[in-house]
């Protein structure tokens, strides 16, 4: 059998790590022999272990390695990354190396180069002249451009669970359930958003228009004035019926204080995105005098940047929302590298395009009724989510309240 050794380090056993590798490699056909195992003895200290890898051929060997590595896995004999030139724009070589959202380094000229703008399913490029190695879009490459490709020359750091008292951002790839202890997570969560925002973080909130069929805009344009909501992502439906509601009183043509439908109600979402068109812009109505509260009202006077994405179904849209999609992807990517925490409420396709985009660093959280719109993040690579199932009209209110004690 072909064989490489590996090494695994870290809070390999704490984070299941050492079960994974080795479940990994039988099942996929593969044996192993342990040659070192060291386990971290104090909260503190880490474990390592160095195995041995086999497998049938080397073709068989490469595919275990590459599985391996997704996990954390490093190879002990150590090889440059390999460097093939892009054929032409928008295209990989053949066997690039398709990125995770986890931290990663490529070995370059003797030294381990960190991946700059990481996200999944990119590629590789190097930047010889400076050094330097960054995550790419397919749609972003250049003919030429060096990509890399294979295996040989990467690390990559997936997220650990650290032993002793574990606080609630640490349980990674975390089931979606109605069982969970509901009002602890929300305790804890409200202090991570302010340990974040006391050390100068950035806070993003991706939200659906439940949160203004619910009534909880007022909540969420009080968490933009007061600072705590640093920038803003979601559609032309939940900018639609704020300005809706900020206008009529109205989201979908249902009266926010009442909840009883209004008379030609249905037709106050279009009369919003027309007057809207006719000053230009929200920015535009806002600054006339026009829209004087609301979510979209905030977020211009308090100069959050917000970015709304359209999609095929959208009316009008307004005229701020960005119809091209690629356009719309790399105006989020100017966020999310910087952002600390994403609060992701009611939307489940802005819930998994901005899942996409993420560093696994980033601490999120997936708040919606579905348990099946969570599910679909960490089935996409989003493990880092914590999933809270409930209705958003009882999130916001108890989020903010427990903020303020």
């Amino acid at each position: 059998m072909y064989s490489r050794e590996i090494e695994l380090t870290g809070h390999i056993i704490d984070s299941l790590i050492i079960p994974k590798a080795l479940d990994l490699i039988m099942d996929m056909g593969g044996d192993f022999n342990i040659h070192e195992f060291q386990v971290g003895k104090r909260k503190k200290d880490i474990s390592y272990a160095k195995i041995e890898v086999k497998g049938k051929s080397e073709e068989h060997l490469g595919e275990i390695l590459d599985e391996l590595s997704e996990i954390g896995a490093l190879v002990v004999e150590i090889h440059e990354v390999e460097l093939e030139p892009s054929p032409k724009a928008k295209t990989f070589p053949n066997e690039f190396y398709s990125t995770t959202n986890h931290p990663t380094y490529i070995r370059y000229d003797n030294k381990w180069i960190n991946v700059e703008e990481i996200e999944m399913d990119c590629a590789i490029v190097v930047d010889s002249e400076n050094n330097r190695a960054y995550c790419k879009p397919m749609v972003h490459i250049k003919k030429g451009e060096m990509v890399v490709v294979g295996r040989e020359g990467i690390k990559v750091i997936p997220p650990e669970r650290p032993r002793g008292k574990l606080g609630v951002f640490e349980f990674m790839s975390s089931d979606a359930s109605t069982e969970k202890p509901f009002k602890s997570i929300m305790s804890k969560t409200a202090q991570e958003i302010r340990r974040i925002k006391d050390k100068g973080g950035k806070i993003a909130l991706v939200g659906g228009p439940a949160i203004v069929h619910t009534g909880s805009a007022p909540i969420l344009a009080q968490m933009i004035r007061e600072g705590i909501i640093d920038v803003l992502f979601a559609g032309n439906a939940l900018a639609t019926h704020d300005i809706e509601n900020a206008l009529y009183g109205t989201s979908l043509g249902v009266s926010i204080k009442t909840g009883e439908t209004v008379t030609r109600g249905h037709r106050h979402h279009i009369y919003a995105i027309n007057q809207i068109n006719q000053s230009g812009s929200i920015k535009e109505a806002v600054d006339q005098g026009i829209l004087n509260e609301g979510i979209m009202y905030e977020c211009v006077k308090n100069k959050v940047p917000f970015v709304l994405a359209g999609s095929i179904r959208d009316d009008g849209p307004l005229p701020d929302v960005i119809t091209d999609i690629l356009e719309a992807q790399d105006e989020m990517r100017k966020y999310v590298q910087e952002v600390d925490m994403v609060i992701m409420i009611a939307t489940m396709l802005h819930s998994i395009a901005v899942g996409n985009i993420l560093p696994s660093e980033v601490k999120s959280i997936c708040v919606d009724i579905s348990p099946s719109t969570v599910t679909k993040l960490s089935d996409r690579g989003s493990a880092q989510v914590i999933g809270i199932v409930t209705d958003v009209g009882a999130f916001l209110p108890m989020l903010y309240q427990e903020l303020k004690k």
